[in-house]
């Protein structure tokens, strides 16, 4: 099943269009390209692996189409520096691509450390971490998770040239300095602001540009099914992070998830709440969905948790 699989099917052009050779195509790899890319403003760069686009002013949303997770990672500029937020995979080269958007110093900031949001931290020279043992584990890097992000069924078309299968890893990163909820980040005419989100992993992290109505959400909330079976999720952090960003929708104009699409109503998060209330309170009866996984669906809202054990 594709991680963040969303139920639509529109032609297939992915592979033709950006030059990769054709390949075997995973079923959710037929779902592409995501028509709402097309009512954005995109960007060319040099790397086929990734797509740029701009979801608003002095905002660049850099996505990985050709990977199950579609991992998008945001490139925030001010007048002075900018902060990146999350770096993909580490399947190619995320930093040549913010080389091409901005000649500004960059900072990074990740949603959480799982693997496909910090593969190409090792590359930066800051990086801010949460103040975790979670985060601290992370930065150590992992080849089992890597591995199993390029498995045929993973990959739609083919990996970039010159990239080695057998060698990929997430490779190991140094936390600069740790960051803490609040904490504000001057990019220079624009303020950041984090927000914990803990509950998907316990450093989890949304951001605020309270100035522009800009919130980024990172896997708290995203357009398809959320994970929430890892054994670091927490059921009671993730509702208590919900509703504090559902506080915040009246002053957000556009919420950015970090994967499948980068736009969503801030109307979404009074939905999200709502629809994992339903879920915890036995309302809303599971399907089966992977091995050891069931699927709970409130309306387009869904969540993948681990299987209830009995």
């Amino acid at each position: 099943m594709h991680r963040r699989a969303l139920i639509f099917v529109v032609s297939f052009t992915m592979l033709s269009a950006s030059g990769f050779a054709q390949a075997p195509i995973p079923d959710w790899c037929r779902a592409l390209p995501r028509p709402e890319y097309k009512s954005l403003e995109r960007v060319p760069v040099s790397d086929a692996w990734f797509e740029a686009y701009k979801p608003a002013p002095g905002v660049f949303a850099i996505y990985e189409p050709h990977q199950a997770e579609e991992t998008i990672g945001y490139l925030i500029v001010g007048q002075k520096r900018a902060l990146l937020f999350d770096t993909g995979m580490g399947i190619s080269d995320i930093k040549k691509v913010t080389e091409q958007l901005t000649k500004l110093p960059i900072i990074v900031l990740n949603s959480h450390t799982h693997d496909d949001h910090v593969g190409g931290n090792w590359e930066f020279d800051t990086v801010y971490g949460m103040d975790t043992d979670f985060t601290r584990k992370d930065a150590q890097g992992s080849r089992e998770d890597a591995q199993a992000e390029i498995t045929p069924d993973q990959i739609c078309g083919s990996l970039p040239k010159g990239f080695d299968p057998k060698t990929y890893v997430t490779r190991p990163w140094k936390i600069t300095a740790y960051m803490h909820d609040g904490d504000r980040f001057d990019l220079g005419g624009r303020t950041i602001e984090v927000i914990a989100t803990p509950g998907h992993t316990p450093d989890a992290i949304s951001l605020i540009d309270r100035a522009n109505g800009l919130l980024f959400t990172g896997d708290t909330y995203y357009p398809a099914p959320i994970w929430l079976f890892r054994p670091e999720t927490d059921f009671k952090a993730y509702a208590a992070s919900i509703s504090r960003l559902n506080a915040l929708a009246p002053n957000v104009k556009v919420v950015l998830g970090a994967h499948n699409i980068p736009v969503a109503s801030p109307t979404e998060l009074t939905r999200l709440v709502l629809a994992f209330a339903a879920m915890r309170s036995g309302k809303v009866t599971p399907t089966a969905d992977s091995p050891g996984k069931v699927l709970y669906k409130v309306g387009d809202i869904s969540f993948l948790v681990a299987t209830p054990a009995k």
